[in-house]
């Protein structure tokens, strides 16, 4: 065992003692047993968690999101639009638009967002590094990284966070965020802890919960985990299955200070006093 493995075991063994998290007692992440863990990290927003926020403090809490295969420029175009009028925190899209919509959002608070290793986190290190590289320097702020999930499940503990450490480093010599997305719905809960250790380890901004694409989204039970593992000190973003203002006051409750969604418009519509269609696009 690597010293860098070592250390990763160490931190999530006295992590795991203080959450009480006993891999064979997962039982202990179902929401009722973590009402304790909510009111943690929307303090940074002006208003503790439980509180409905204004409006226009809902919105810079939102990556306004498209990373569908087919999104065309005409729907990129309507996003920016979109995040100019209510005022989200970012867009988010494919490396492909980062350009178009740095343009599009020049002069506007509103940030551009995009993704790196997405949405398997298969590629190696050094490819994500310089996707990360390429975004920052077509425009992005804030960059969302897949970790190497089938490294993470197999004990290698040492090349994800090689994997992460490479985008984080990248991202702070170019000014930018790292998020690590750590796909919660393919992992155990002992997993998810180790994700958010090494993420932290490693230097990310953020971590954040799914890419949307997997088998299942964001859980008020994963984000408490989350915020409990990687304290005040770093952001959490909840991202898959956010629908409603509903869900995302749920997320925030729980200590994200981020929201990941492809209706950011009816999120804010909703906080608004609107009665808005339950319809919904598919994915993200």
């Amino acid at each position: 065992m690597t010293t860098d493995t070592r250390l990763i075991e160490t931190v999530v063994r006295s992590v795991l003692q203080q959450l009480r998290l006993d891999p064979a007692a997962a039982e202990t992440c179902r929401p009722d047993a973590m009402s304790h863990w909510v009111n943690h990290g929307a303090c940074r927003f002006g208003f503790q968690a439980g509180d409905a926020p204004y409006p226009s403090e809902i919105a810079r809490m939102i990556d306004h999101t498209l990373l569908k295969a087919d999104a065309t420029r005409a729907n990129l175009e309507t996003l920016c639009n979109e995040a100019r009028q209510h005022g989200f925190a970012t867009v988010c899209v494919n490396p492909a638009w980062v350009r178009l919509c740095a343009d599009l959002l020049r002069g506007c608070d509103t940030r551009v967002c995009t993704v790196a290793g997405f949405p398997l986190g298969a590629t190696p290190p050094e490819v994500k590094a310089y996707e990360t590289a390429r975004a920052i320097a077509d425009g992005a702020s804030e960059v969302d990284m897949v970790i190497n999930i089938g490294a993470l499940k197999s004990g290698d503990y040492r090349l994800v966070e090689r994997d992460v450490a490479g985008v984080a480093e990248t991202c702070r010599k170019g000014g930018a965020i790292s998020k690590v997305i750590i796909e919660a719905a393919l992992l155990t809960d002992d997993e998810k802890v180790k994700a958010c250790v090494i993420a932290k380890l490693a230097g990310a901004d953020f971590v954040k919960t799914s890419t949307g694409f997997g088998p299942g989204g964001a859980t008020a039970a994963d984000i408490a985990l989350m915020r409990r593992v990687v304290g005040p000190e770093m952001g959490v973003k909840a991202a898959g299955g956010v629908r409603d203002l509903k869900s995302a006051q749920a997320m925030i409750d729980a200590g994200a200070d981020r929201i990941g969604a492809s209706v950011g418009v009816k999120i804010v519509q909703e906080s608004q006093g609107a009665v808005v269609s339950s319809a919904a696009p598919q994915g993200y």
